[in-house]
């Protein structure tokens, strides 16, 4: 038996039948994967969100990735996802695509990144206080701690200034420490110079994860605080002279949780706040200012 290709009108009435059935029965696949990225215009160091409307019935999340990395998406309403793409200095500006996958759909978002100049600051460290190197325990610790992404969403809106102390260093900067330039590095926080013993309050709330002791072998950090907001978006906070909290803690927006010190490496008291989304610092400041959902 011979088979005959397709005649063209039927194709076309194929098509014109299936476009039918859709309308019928739901909307188009056009429209059942819709994305959009927040902001429009993100610059190194910016958190981009990823906002994906679906009308799948798997019941499985949707997957984002740009050059192949995934990123966690994660029910905000139904048939409504978000995830979150973090972007650091040590990133190339230019265009990226950001890929979205639902129910066999998928959709690329073209991502354009702007670049961003961060300043150059110098310091000097002695090691009174700590070492410029972290212990295998302390590196373990925190690193496990950066990589934490918990189903629950604990923050809501803008995060809150943790320390009433004047702001030192800015999050990006690049450093020279005792004379000699620091490679692949960036300052992945905000320092307050806020007095010693002065208090350190939850940015937003979450569960207390982490919390590292100078006498543990904390011995670049100085004593330290981790607090899960949840989804993959945590809070570190170093140098601390007194911590009131435990593993386990949940805590509130506003609650003290510890005091500012000079442990660990550093040149003076203050406290270091960095924030992670997805294991990467990324700038704190639209979520201090905008609030990002």
């Amino acid at each position: 038996m011979v088979v005959r290709p397709l005649k063209l009108p039927l194709l076309i009435g194929l098509s014109l039948l299936a476009a039918i059935a859709a309308i019928m029965f739901g909307v188009s696949r056009a429209d059942a994967l819709q994305a959009m990225l927040r902001p429009n215009t993100p610059k190194l160091g910016d958190t981009i969100s990823v906002w994906i409307s679906t009308n799948q019935t798997s019941g499985l999340p949707p997957t984002v990735s740009v050059n192949s990395k995934q990123f966690p998406a994660f029910a905000m309403s139904p048939n409504r996802w978000r995830a979150f793409i973090p972007t650091t200095p040590l990133d190339k500006a230019g265009l990226r695509q950001v890929v979205v996958t639902a129910d066999g759909l998928q959709q690329n978002l073209p991502m354009q990144l702007g670049d961003r100049k961060f300043p150059t600051q110098s310091i000097w460290i002695n090691d009174s206080g700590g070492g410029s190197e972290p212990t295998d325990y302390e590196w373990d610790k925190v690193s496990a701690f950066k990589k934490l992404v918990t189903p629950q969403k604990f923050w809501n809106g803008a995060f809150l200034r943790p320390n009433d102390g004047e702001i030192t260093t800015g999050f990006g900067v690049q450093r020279y420490y005792n004379g000699e330039f620091a490679n692949d590095y960036y300052h992945r926080g905000v320092d307050y110079a806020g007095d010693t013993g002065s208090p350190v309050t939850a940015p937003a709330s979450g569960y207390i994860r982490l919390v590292g002791t100078l006498a543990q072998g904390f011995l670049l950090h100085g004593n330290t605080i981790g607090l899960d907001h949840g989804q993959g978006v945590e809070s570190i906070f170093l140098h601390l002279s007194k911590i009131y909290v435990k593993e386990g803690d949940f805590v509130k927006a506003g609650q003290v949780i510890g005091a500012v010190g000079a442990t660990g490496a550093v040149t003076g008291p203050h406290l270091h706040w960095g924030l992670y989304v997805n294991g990467e610092a990324i700038d704190p400041v639209a979520w201090r200012y905008e609030g990002i959902e």
